[in-house]
């Protein structure tokens, strides 16, 4: 299984050849960006099989990034999905993919079919420009900038544009704070963070690739930027300039373009506009030859089309939801620790005490996971008695899933339990569209095993603790 590290800020050096090789053009595939914002989306990173794979924390849910190969290899990167699917259905989270590249969507759409929900918010696509139109703002379209350049150039004789050394660290910083003084004005807390970011991020400019220029006016730092170079772009991660220097930031923007991205660079990223109607309005200006999508992509499992449990009638059973009134059956059922080392799940590992909890707890505790979509355990009913239960669980990404079975002592050995796995199967398979059914067993159960046998389940594998089964809908 993925195994997840924070990504510190300390350890972003290790993703920089990742970061290098892109292709995206997508911004987030940085290190600044993933320095920049590493407070607001908590990332955490997983490298297998040389495919980095990112996954942050967004407004209490993980999104993993498009796996990202050191070599471009496409294989690689379907397989690393593979093992995020894996991932998820081993750990009951649910699977959000962000920063879908447009160029990767339809394949990883077409992998989920039709059940799959797919956004693009504008607010957080990345404006690509050409290099070149920024090197020299051709044509009557970019005679705007042109003009205030010139002015530029007019009014400050003496400017100058350098590349950032360390020795400046002191006056950039005296710059950033005269820049914020404006910058904090703004009620917006994502720019005041980026304000705090920037600051930490100076220190590391040469540790991480990235270049910065900076426009001075008599000596005086009047314009920052910051960028790094990814694939065929520059990514422009800080563009910070004195207002009251007419046309300062056009200058800067070109001066930057001019000396740091040569003909092998053909873009420039200059990012999102975060929903800002001025930031927008002015990146728009500029002429950008793209506006960058980045996919999200949710892909939905069986059963998240099911509002209610269904029904299941047999030829001596029925399954179906447990009501209140067999909340003492169920519980006695479910609190039963000698049977629950079979069953793979200890009651005890959530609740506190040492007593057994009430019949409410547990069929709370069954609802709860429906209703999260987490599983679907409903009861084995015989001559209206509850007898046993029969749980649908492990849902993949994949049509598949995981079914189990467990009944009371005095009901074992009449086939019950593997007449509720069948039923439950071909429900799967008709109703819910899944094509593959899959099943354990702990290797010591010997009476599960044959009961699965029985169910018409298969036999596909096993390791140190499990036999494993399978049964798909042509068996």
């Amino acid at each position: 299984m993925l195994k997840f590290e924070k990504l510190e800020k300390n350890r972003i050096q290790e993703l920089l050849p990742f970061f290098a090789a892109q292709k995206t053009h997508i911004s987030d595939f940085s290190a600044g960006f993933q320095f920049m914002w590493s407070k607001q989306l908590s990332p955490d990173f997983t490298v297998w099989e040389d495919v980095l794979i990112i996954r942050e924390l967004y407004v209490g849910k993980y999104y993993f990034h498009y796996p990202l190969s050191l070599t471009g290899d496409e294989e690689k990167e379907n397989a690393a999905i593979s093992e995020i699917e894996r991932y998820c259905r081993d750990t009951d989270a649910r699977l959000h993919f962000t920063n879908i590249p447009r160029s990767k969507l339809g394949a990883l759409v077409l992998r989920y079919g039709s059940e799959v929900h797919v956004s693009d918010p504008r607010r957080w696509r990345d404006y690509l420009y050409r290099a070149e139109d920024f090197r020299s703002y051709p044509g009557g379209k970019y005679s705007g900038q042109r003009n205030h350049v010139n002015k530029f150039r007019k009014n400050y004789p003496d400017w100058q544009f350098r590349e950032y050394t360390p020795s400046d660290l002191s006056a950039l910083t005296q710059f950033l704070g005269e820049y914020e003084t404006v910058q904090r004005s703004k009620d917006s807390y994502l720019a005041q963070e980026e304000m705090t970011e920037v600051y930490e991020l100076l220190p590391h400019i040469a540790e991480y690739g990235l270049k910065c220029g900076i426009l001075l006016v008599g000596g005086k730092i009047v314009g920052a930027s910051v960028g790094e170079r990814c694939g065929d772009m520059m990514i422009v991660h800080i563009e910070k300039a004195l207002r009251e220097y007419e046309g300062a930031y056009p200058f800067l923007a070109q001066q930057f373009a001019q000396t740091f991205c040569g003909e092998e660079i053909g873009y420039l990223n200059r990012m999102d506009d975060a929903g800002d109607a001025g930031l927008r309005k002015s990146k728009l200006q500029y002429l950008p030859c793209e506006i960058v999508d980045k996919y999200n992509v949710v892909p939905h499992r069986a059963i998240d089309a099911i509002s209610h449990p269904p029904e299941i009638e047999t030829e001596r059973l029925v399954i179906r939801p447990v009501p209140d009134e067999d909340g003492e059956t169920y519980r006695r059922l479910a609190a039963d620790v000698a049977r629950n080392r079979w069953w793979g799940y200890d009651y005890r590992t959530d609740c506190e005490g040492d007593e057994i909890p009430s019949a409410d707890w547990f069929l709370q505790l069954i609802r709860e996971d429906f209703r999260k979509k987490n599983e679907m355990a409903e009861g084995i009913y015989c001559n209206g008695k509850l007898i046993g239960e029969v749980v649908l669980h492990r849902f993949g990404y994949a049509c598949d899933a995981e079914v189990g079975a467990r009944l009371l002592p005095e009901y074992e050995g009449r086939g019950y339990a593997s007449e509720a796995v069948r039923a439950m199967a071909a429900y799967a398979f008709v109703k819910l569209g899944l094509e593959r059914m899959e099943a354990k067993c702990n290797r010591e159960n010997e009476r599960s095993r044959k009961m699965l046998l029985s169910a018409g389940m298969r036999p596909c594998g096993e390791d140190e603790t499990y036999y494993y089964f399978y049964k798909t809908p042509a068996m």
